[in-house]
């Protein structure tokens, strides 16, 4: 029996539900629920358009909540070892973050880094408009195309086989193949940023 059809049923009948978590999803994570959202897409278990409104509504919801859980900590909690962590980080990958907040909040959507990002962008108090133009550039962008690559390894993994567990195993593959290629442009976004540190 073709158990990922089984799969796609399940998740059809509880669409509601679904959209529910992939908002609640989107908040909390973001990528590894855009690539699954792209999956059952692909599986027709989701309306491609609402899936799409649940995600941008996610992610513009993430966007003023993280800036200003960032902006209520730090008032209240700047003393705290996790700032120092997240300033570190932050300035370890984006070096002129202060200089060029858009740029630097922009690319962050595209290297798992982007919710410290969010964060710090919200204790530093950088100008709200322009801390929003980059998040929605971004998202605008980013969001249709990880449905799209969670379409593409759906279509893979089906081309493979059937089977669910088969399935999630191609899937499985295709998602650690995904994140070792986004360490690779974060490991050489640092590089062009000490590149041109060296160079300016």
């Amino acid at each position: 029996m073709n158990t990922v059809k089984l799969l796609a049923q399940l998740v059809e009948h509880h669409q509601v539900l679904v959209y529910l978590l992939i908002f609640i999803g989107i908040v909390l994570e973001g990528e590894f629920i855009l690539l699954s959202t792209g999956i059952l897409i692909h599986l027709g278990a989701l309306n491609p358009y609402f899936a799409l409104i649940f995600v941008l509504v996610g992610g513009l919801s993430k966007t003023f909540l993280g800036y200003y859980i960032g902006s209520f900590i730090y008032d209240r909690w700047n003393h705290l070892k996790f700032f120092k962590y997240i300033e570190k980080r932050v300035f370890n990958i984006m070096p002129h973050f202060e200089q060029k907040p858009f740029w630097s909040i922009f690319i962050s959507k595209f290297i798992l880094v982007n919710h410290i990002v969010i964060l710090y962008a919200g204790y530093k108090k950088i100008i709200f408009k322009k801390y929003l133009q980059a998040e929605i550039s971004a998202t605008i962008i980013w969001a249709p195309l990880l449905l799209l690559l969670g379409y593409v390894f759906s279509y893979t993994a089906l081309r493979i086989s059937h089977e669910i567990w088969q399935f999630s195993m191609v899937v499985l593959v295709l998602f650690i193949m995904f994140i070792l290629f986004d360490k690779l442009v974060s490991w050489l976004y640092e590089l062009f940023e000490e590149f041109y540190d060296k160079n300016s």
